[in-house]
């Protein structure tokens, strides 16, 4: 059995962290192609500017499509750039992806919100206009440098961070079902003990630290447990999945996005609402204790509803349990099959659950 674990080359977190955007961008190329969103490049613009002189401005249009990708890629190619820069939120940042996937140049991350663990990632996750997954493109290497300002991610609307730690509590129950049913990690291999390692670090610090790292980002100023969450939701939630697998949480995202006002839920919401089922799938439910709190303190949906579904929960179940079996092969990393069946109990349970509670 062949066991792998991948990661960036370098990883860069704090307080002012962009100021070394230059410093870590000049062996990688002389000419730099900043791949940023809109609001992004309102916020950090000038402090960019003053970091990384000269480079060229690529504005992310909002939608991580393979139309965008190819637009960036004509704008990339005529500047002659020699470094990717992707600046800004998940989608952002994988059409930045995209780009280094057909040129194949270093590629530095820069998030300015905490909304995913795509940072650290190969993976770049393409959307139709309608805002549904339709494919994932994978880079050869991971990013050769993600560059984490947390005195910007603090400054971050509270929404993003708490779809971040929404994103990555689910990781240490994710790699642990893939390992435990000899699934393979997005390296192609199997998960070794590092990644679940990992996976449990970062399980525990959002427990013990997730509260306190929400009255740093109201108070729009990093402290030690801010510091703490933001590494467990970006670098080590990010190597956990890469290396550890996933399985029903995020397999379920198909299955939301299916459903036309669920799919406007952040990715972190979805995979937060995902842990609850595979929780029911698993019949664990122990677990609940301690998430149920964290998810009421930090707004994580616990229903369909939560995330913005108006109707009768039973009308869309079977659809999403369909679409997400359908769609998502790491479903099979779990104990024993799932099974349409099986799924729907699942998403009737966690609506029966929790639904009743208000």
């Amino acid at each position: 059995m062949l066991r792998g674990f991948g990661s960036p080359g370098l990883y860069v977190q704090g307080p002012g962290a962009l100021d070394r955007l230059g410093q870590i961008c000049a062996p990688l190329g002389q000419t730099a192609l900043a791949v940023i969103d809109p609001v992004a490049a309102a916020r950090i613009g000038e402090a960019l500017s003053a970091a990384l002189p000269g480079m060229v401005i690529a504005p992310f249009s909002g939608e991580c499509t393979a139309s965008e990708i190819d637009r960036l890629l004509a704008i990339a190619r005529q500047a002659g750039a020699q470094v990717i820069v992707g600046i800004g939120g998940g989608k952002a940042i994988d059409a930045a992806k995209g780009v280094q996937i057909a040129t194949r140049l270093p590629l530095v991350v820069v998030p300015t919100i905490a909304s995913t663990d795509a940072p650290t990632s190969r993976l770049c996750v393409v959307y139709t206009q309608d805002h549904a997954p339709s494919e994932v493109r994978v880079m050869a290497t991971n990013p050769a440098a993600v560059l984490v300002d947390t005195a910007v991610l603090a400054q971050a609307p509270a929404r993003f961070f708490a779809a971040g730690v929404g994103d990555a509590l689910s990781k240490k129950y994710e790699a642990a079902a893939c390992a435990a049913a000899g699934g393979l990690n997005f390296h192609g291999y199997h998960p070794p003990a590092l990644a679940l390692h990992l996976a449990e670090v970062c399980h525990s610090t959002l427990l013990a630290d997730a509260g306190a790292a929400l009255e740093a980002v109201h108070r729009q100023t990093p402290d030690a447990a801010f510091e703490r969450v933001i590494e467990a939701t970006i670098l080590l939630s990010g190597l956990a999945f890469e290396s550890g697998g996933l399985s029903v949480p995020h397999a379920l995202i198909r299955g939301l996005a299916s459903v036309p006002e669920l799919a406007g839920a952040l990715h972190g919401e979805q995979v937060a609402y995902g842990l609850l089922v595979h929780l029911a799938l698993s019949g664990d439910v122990a677990p609940l204790e301690r998430l149920v709190p964290l998810y009421r303190l930090l707004g994580l949906p616990l229903t369909l509803h939560d995330m913005g579904y108006t109707g009768d929960p039973g009308d869309v179940i079977a659809q999403i349990a369909r679409t997400a079996i359908a769609r998502a092969t790491y479903i099979r990393n779990f104990a024993h099959e799932v099974t349409q069946e099986r799924l729907e109990a699942a998403l009737a349970a966690t609506e029966a659950r929790f639904g009743a509670a208000r």
